[in-house]
């Protein structure tokens, strides 16, 4: 199944290493660590194969892909081997990314965007595309009436207003051409009930939001933990320094409030209460492009007894989050080739705040994720010719 796998800030550190994997396995030159696809559970005919991958994107800022994965390497995050021995592969698909189109009315740069997936989709014969969002984090978009009626978005797009941010205007291009959406960031993206209707017209799947790499990742683990042996957790309250592109979006006070929210969002929803303490998101350009967190927990065992427990997370989040991309990526195109239509639920392992999730924890969510996977493996067989 020849996919199209679309990044959105295609230039950036989690869509260059994503770009980089994908083409080091097609190659041969790395192991599928991290892809949770290749896990046993999970490896099978319905998911396209890594040499079926055809990668492309938008962004908005020029430095080839080249510079950035050599830029990745100098600061340890993929090795410098594989940047060297790629050259050629990533100039190839250099010449397949598109500059994000700028101007004109929202209607317009829909019909831009349109063109260029189209245009991708058919220079390369492709079955199906996929479209990631892998851009910065956006802040929390204002509402507006158009968000609950398509065809008053419709009409408002026309206008002079920007009636939709970046991400949930990517998604309506993505839908308009016929391609699944998935967001792996906290915008909005696809999150509003117009944009559901579309999908919904156009018979597409979609999931997100917020890639669970880190912090979160450790909590949808602990928290089922203390729920389930009926321990009181009294505070939780985390600290997150990050460096690199994300350390600078996320010192933006309303970008860093959308970030929070999602990051908190797991606790209330597991615990069924929210105990005291806040997730607080800090700026530390030396980090560059790794990431620590340092969370406390205080909780209460039988007859009140007082304890705590502290965890350090210090990770690479373009390592962690890149094989994730890719496992999106062919879960989609796999849903989407047997006839799934809106929110992929059952992909919430993947996302701090999963699109109608049923649980935030980790394991019940992979239980969903696994049983999802072999019913599309039984549905992409029984429509194999006999």
């Amino acid at each position: 199944m020849r996919t199209g796998v679309w990044l959105m800030g295609a230039r950036g550190s989690v869509a260059t290493t994503s770009i980089v994997g994908a083409l080091a396995l097609r190659a041969g030159l790395t192991g599928p660590t991290g892809c949770v696809t290749e896990l046993p559970e999970l490896r099978g005919p319905a998911l396209p194969a890594f040499t079926d991958l055809v990668l492309g994107g938008h962004d908005v800022v020029a430095t080839p892909l080249t510079k950035r994965a050599e830029a990745l390497a100098e600061a340890g995050v993929l090795p410098g081997r594989l940047a060297d021995a790629l050259a050629a592969e990533l100039a190839a698909v250099e010449e397949a990314l598109r500059p994000a189109p700028t101007g004109g009315t929202q209607a317009d740069r829909v019909a831009a965007v349109v063109r260029d997936l189209t245009d991708f989709r058919e220079r390369h014969r492709l079955d199906r595309l996929v479209v990631l969002n892998v851009c910065a984090t956006e802040p929390i978009a204002a509402p507006h009436p158009a968000h609950a009626d398509l065809d008053a978005l419709r009409a408002a797009l026309s206008g002079p207003d920007e009636v939709l941010p970046p991400s949930s205007l990517y998604a309506y291009a993505a839908f308009t051409a016929g391609c699944p959406y998935v967001d792996f960031t906290p915008s909005t993206g696809a999150r509003l009930p117009a944009l559901a209707a579309l999908a919904d017209e156009r018979g597409l799947p979609y999931a997100g939001n917020d890639g669970k790499t880190g912090e979160t990742l450790v909590k949808s683990v602990l928290a089922p933990m203390f729920a389930m042996r009926h321990l009181a957790v009294r505070s939780w309250s985390g600290v997150n320094l990050l460096g690199g592109g994300d350390g600078a979006t996320l010192a933006d006070p309303a970008a860093n409030a959308a970030k929070v929210a999602s990051k908190q969002r797991v606790l209330g929803e597991t615990l069924g209460y929210v105990p005291q303490g806040d997730t607080r998101i800090d700026q530390v350009e030396e980090l560059g492009d790794f990431k620590t967190a340092w969370d406390l927990v205080t909780f209460a065992g039988f007859l009140g007894t007082r304890m705590r427990m502290e965890f350090t997370w210090h990770g690479c989040d373009s390592a962690l989050a890149a094989p994730l991309v890719l496992d999106l990526a062919r879960l989609t195109a796999a849903a989407h080739a047997v006839g799934r239509r809106g929110p992929l639920a059952q992909l919430a392992f993947f996302f701090k705040d999963g699109l109608d999730a049923p649980t935030h924890s980790l394991a019940e969510q992979w239980t969903l994720l696994r049983d999802f996977v072999a019913e599309l493996h039984r549905e992409a067989a029984d429509e194999q010719p006999r």
